[in-house]
């Protein structure tokens, strides 16, 4: 079987820290997985190696079997992969619109430095884009004016500009009101279920989240996979309910 994404053996040490141990994951073209864990169980980490803001200091990371495991962020970037991060990363003084415009360049192969990125077909783009996921009647609002949870969305939706292959999320409701995250969710996964082409990676607390929205779970603890399947079987593992949903000690 091909698979889209392949972590074979990867190790991470942050001095006595385990921060990933003989992590093994293969993932499919179009799946939808959730990344689970508490607070310094390995999921970020597991993130920035495949992005590249990490190197293992063991393994291997296949991307549709090329190894990337050597590249720099940028030429993983080029290759097809990009996300967001639990703190938008945008330019508060700029448009909504231009910051989607500002990603769009970043991901265009072909933009040389005297082609202007307000090109129509660059426009037309991020308003689509925009419009999918329901800011386009923030297009000329300065970002820093707009709310949190507009914000999310809209980094959310300047890494989708480039037609990623693959899409990692880091805690996309992160910071939103508990009434929020819901609505949030589902306006997030629609627009993405545009993309029939990208798969998606996101890293999520909320339980009810992941098991609506995860076609598949995959469970961190100290580094290590505790558990990797469909959300109802994942989330009824013993090791999940002792280690991340603390169900067990509870009881």
């Amino acid at each position: 079987m091909t698979y889209l994404l392949e972590a074979k053996g990867l190790e991470k040490r942050f001095g006595a820290v385990v921060a990933a141990s003989a992590v093994n994951i293969n993932v499919q073209a179009g799946e939808r997985v959730s990344l689970i864990g508490s607070n310094g169980a390995g999921k970020t980490t597991f993130v920035n190696m495949i992005t590249g803001y990490l190197k293992p200091d063991a393994g291997q990371i296949l991307l549709d079997q090329q190894d990337i495991t050597p590249l720099a962020p940028r030429d993983i970037t080029r290759l097809g992969v990009a996300r967001s991060f639990q703190i938008p990363q945008l330019y508060g003084d700029l448009t909504a619109l231009d910051n989607m415009l500002v990603a769009n360049a970043c991901h265009d192969q072909k933009l040389s430095f005297w082609q202007p990125a307000r090109r129509p077909q660059a426009i037309a783009r991020a308003e689509q884009l925009l419009e999918r996921f329901g800011l386009i009647e923030h297009r000329g609002r300065r970002v820093a004016e707009l709310p949190g949870g507009v914000r999310k969305l809209l980094d959310i939706a300047m890494a989708l500009t480039g037609h990623p292959k693959l899409l990692l999320l880091d805690e996309p409701t992160s910071g939103v009101s508990a009434e929020e995250k819901f609505p949030m969710m589902a306006t997030i996964m629609d627009a993405l279920g545009q993309e029939v082409n990208t798969t998606v990676l996101f890293v999520e607390h909320d339980m009810d989240i992941v098991e609506r929205h995860a076609s598949r779970v995959i469970a961190f603890y100290a580094g290590r996979v505790i558990a990797d399947d469909v959300p109802a079987v994942a989330l009824a593992a013993d090791d999940v309910r002792r280690y991340v949903t603390g169900e067990l000690l509870a009881e």
